[in-house]
C-alpha cells in the first residue's frame, strides 16, 4: 500500500527486542488490525510495520480519512492487548532507544543518563527520535545523531557540545 509523506505516523517502542517468530505473529495481528481498522465507521487507509523486532509503527493516509479519537482509542486498546500478549511494556516514554553499532538497544532514563556519564552515548550515537509524526519526518528525524534530538534538552547536563 502506497502512503503519502503526510501520512500519521504512531511508534510504539517495546522496552526488548521481540524474536523472529513474535515478531512474524505480531506483524499478522497487526495486519489484521489496521485492515479493519475505521474511523466513525469509515475505514481508514491504514498500515503498521516492526522495525528493528523493537518498534511498531501505525500509519494512516488521513488524506481519505483522517483518525478519530475513537480510532485512536482503538489502536491504544489493541496496542495494550500486545502489550499483555507478549509480556512487553510499549508506553514508557522514558525507555529510550539507540545505536550500538548495529545492534539496537534501550535503556530506562537513568541507565541512559549512566550511559551518558560512560561515555557510551555521546553526541554522534544514533539515538530514536519516537515523536515524529509524518512518514516524511520519520525517513528524516526518526533516526538521528543525539545532539539532533530532544535527548539533549532532557540531558543537558551531562553532553558537552
Amino acid at each position: 500500500m502506497q502512503f503519502s509523506e503526510n501520512s500519521r505516523v504512531w511508534i510504539y517502542q517495546a522496552d526488548r527486542k521481540l524474536n523472529d517468530t513474535e515478531a512474524q505473529q505480531l506483524q499478522q495481528q497487526l495486519n489484521s488490525f489496521t485492515q479493519s481498522w475505521t474511523a466513525h465507521n469509515n475505514e481508514l487507509k491504514a498500515g503498521a510495520e516492526i522495525r528493528y523486532n523493537r518498534f511498531i509503527l501505525l500509519v494512516v493516509d488521513e488524506s481519505q480519512t483522517g483518525a478519530s479519537g475513537c480510532s485512536i482509542d482503538k489502536s491504544v486498546n489493541f496496542m495494550k492487548q500486545v502489550e499483555q500478549h507478549y509480556n512487553i511494556n510499549l508506553f514508557d516514554r522514558f525507555n529510550l532507544a539507540y545505536r550500538d553499532g548495529n545492534e539496537v538497544l534501550s535503556a530506562p532514563r537513568a541507565q541512559f543518563e549512566e550511559l551518558i556519564k560512560q561515555g557510551t552515548i555521546n553526541q554522534d550515537t544514533i539515538v530514536f527520535n519516537n515523536l515524529v509524526q509524518t512518514l516524511a519526518d520519520l525517513d528524516t528525524k526518526w533516526e538521528v545523531p543525539f545532539k539532533n534530538s530532544w535527548h539533549p534538552q532532557l540531558f543537558r547536563d551531562l553532553i558537552t557540545v
